[in-house]
């Protein structure tokens, strides 16, 4: 009997925040799985982007390899116009099927299924999920100035204002106010304001912080126990927005270093989510994002 033909080479790419994973698969054999920093990453660049990922690509695979389909979950391709165009720059450099979606969207598949929403609470948070067209839609998501709550550095924002109100009604400092002036070295709460406003990466640098939040309401701080109870109450809106705009919302993955982590923080998310949403069920993922883009990719056959 003749050899059977090789199973084809796909792809999935998770460009996350600080590292990108890519795996390459023949069947069920894997070519390569290889984790590296995600510096160089410029998602508002289609071209950049492309010849970053091309260079990944061929970094990584050995010599020859052809892939027969790519996928990529890209950290901050916020629209489908911006990951259209990646995509595009990307077939015409690799000459083959892809697919580039932004990275929040690969926690479904990477769940093994094949509607929901993507939740993710890690540095930032978002929601996101497709309607039964098909047309992406994310919420939240917005930066850890005006937005992102839930996530690390939103906890910390919150926590520092939480503080700010307790100084102005004259309220003695707690153990939230101990831990995060500790945390920016400062020596009282007033000075927070020109800490935070002092880091270079607000993100980074505010939600590496996030420990001493929860720390200090398992000590007893009144105020820290709100701010992420709070945090819980607005993960779960944004999957009630999603369910308002009329997406399917039966099954939530969750995903993020903090969440995930953070026992105190999913609780008050799972409580808020089943007093709004009764229906949804929220699902911890337990397979790496890169999952989803393997899946996405093999799609794409």
């Amino acid at each position: 009997m003749p050899d059977a033909p090789p199973s084809p080479l796909v792809i999935g790419i998770d460009v996350g925040g600080t590292k990108t994973r890519l795996r390459a698969l023949t069947g069920a054999s894997t070519v390569a799985d290889h984790v590296r920093p995600s510096s160089g990453w410029r998602p508002h660049d289609p071209d950049a982007a492309a010849r970053w990922l091309t260079a990944l690509v061929h970094e990584t695979l050995p010599a020859g390899a052809r892939p027969a389909a790519l996928a990529v979950g890209g950290h901050a391709c916020e629209t489908p116009r911006q990951c259209a165009g990646i995509a595009a720059a990307l077939h015409a450099r690799l000459r083959a099927p892809v697919r580039v979606v932004g990275d929040a969207e690969l926690l479904v598949p990477a769940a093994g299924l094949t509607e929901g929403v993507g939740l993710v609470a890690g540095t930032g948070s978002v929601a996101v999920g497709r309607l039964a067209d098909g047309s992406p839609v994310q919420v939240g998501g917005w930066g850890a100035v005006l937005g992102d709550e839930g996530g690390a550095a939103g906890l910390v924002r919150e926590s520092a204002r939480a503080l700010w109100a307790a100084h102005d009604r004259g309220e003695p400092p707690d153990a939230l106010a101990t831990a995060l002036t500790a945390a920016f070295e400062v020596a009282e709460v007033p000075a927070l304001g020109a800490a935070l406003e002092g880091v270079s990466d607000v993100s980074a640098d505010w939600g590496r912080h996030a420990p001493v939040v929860f720390a200090a309401a398992d000590a007893g701080s009144v105020l820290a126990a709100e701010v992420v109870a709070d945090g819980g109450r607005a993960l779960a809106g944004l999957v009630a927005r999603l369910a308002a705009r009329g997406l399917a919302v039966d099954d939530v993955v969750v995903a993020g270093g903090t969440i995930l982590s953070q026992p105190r923080l999913y609780d008050a998310f799972a409580t808020a989510l089943a007093a709004a949403l009764p229906d949804a069920r929220p699902r911890p993922l337990r397979n790496p994002p890169v999952d989803g883009a393997v899946a996405l990719a093999r799609s794409l056959l």
